[in-house]
């Protein structure tokens, strides 16, 4: 595995989020163990720049983020972004909260590759938001989740209501919003915050295999349709069908693979593939 101080196209990071290469995966991890990887605006400037580089990087197929140590992330710094900034104008507050914002959802939601968020610990806060912007999620049975600021005189902000309330019913959000009781893997994967919990000891294995999955995929179609689905969620039927329609023609014209036509000829002409069962052949 190569990192990105080794490698020959170095990508941005190195201060607080190590980024590493292994055939296909870039895993990302947010490396401030010792803050238990609470977000700062090093870490903002430095998730941007990875963002925009592995965007464009071919060893990047499927991007990995996860945190250093026993923790996911806190969430974000509350030294840095509240106290050290508490007597500042009030434009300079929001400058240092929009940087988190814009990579911790408006970029990460939208990135045109697959992304899976491995929570490995401690996820609280400010830490829901990458997480569920992510495309899928697992955790580790162990990993504990909180959505603790009503504790501490304050609401979920920052967008993290938002994203507890994209993934997780209507009660149970609000009773750990209410409460700031944590939770384990297990629960979130019964809640649909992650897809699945799996041991520690196998949450690295489990997040691979996964990976490894959605490389075998068309990565032209695999983006256009996680992108359908995020914008479907919120449109009547009737125009649901009419970007769809648009999405599936730009999807066939841009598949520098052209994989509909492959998969039609092995399963129409060669009954050499059967698409219940996995991916065409895309070598071909």
């Amino acid at each position: 595995m190569s990192t990105s101080l080794t490698s020959e196209k170095p990508v941005p990071g190195g201060k607080t989020v190590k980024v590493e290469f292994d055939v296909g995966i870039a895993w990302v991890t947010l490396d401030r163990p010792e803050k238990r990887n609470a977000v700062n605006p090093t870490m903002n400037d430095e998730m941007l720049a990875i963002l925009d580089a592995l965007e464009l990087d071919d060893r990047c197929g499927v991007l990995v983020l996860t945190g250093a140590g026993e923790s996911f992330s806190a969430g974000m710094d509350l030294k840095e972004y509240f106290r050290e900034v508490e007597h500042e104008p009030a434009l300079k507050q929001a400058q240092v909260r929009r940087a988190a914002y814009a990579w911790m959802w408006r970029r990460l939601i939208n990135y045109p590759k697959a992304t899976i968020a491995m929570v490995n610990g401690w996820c609280f806060g400010g830490a829901f938001t990458p997480l569920v912007a992510c495309d899928l999620a697992i955790a580790a049975d162990e990993a504990q989740f909180g959505l603790s600021e009503i504790n501490w005189g304050i609401i979920p902000a920052g967008n993290v209501t938002r994203a507890v309330a994209q993934v997780m019913n209507h009660r149970d959000s609000l009773y750990y919003i209410m409460t700031g009781d944590t939770f384990d893997g297990k629960k979130a994967a019964e809640m649909g915050l992650v897809n699945k919990s799996v041991p520690r000891s196998q949450l690295r294995t489990e997040t691979e295999a996964l990976a490894r999955k959605l490389l075998q995929k068309n990565p032209t179609v695999l983006r256009h349709a996680k992108t359908a689905f995020k914008v479907v969620r919120d449109l009547d039927w009737d125009t649901a069908e009419t970007f769809l329609t648009a999405m599936a023609i730009s999807s066939g014209a841009s598949d520098p693979e052209r994989g509909r036509q492959k998969g039609l000829r092995q399963f129409l002409d060669e009954k050499s593939y059967r698409p219940g069962l996995g991916p065409y052949r895309r070598g071909e």
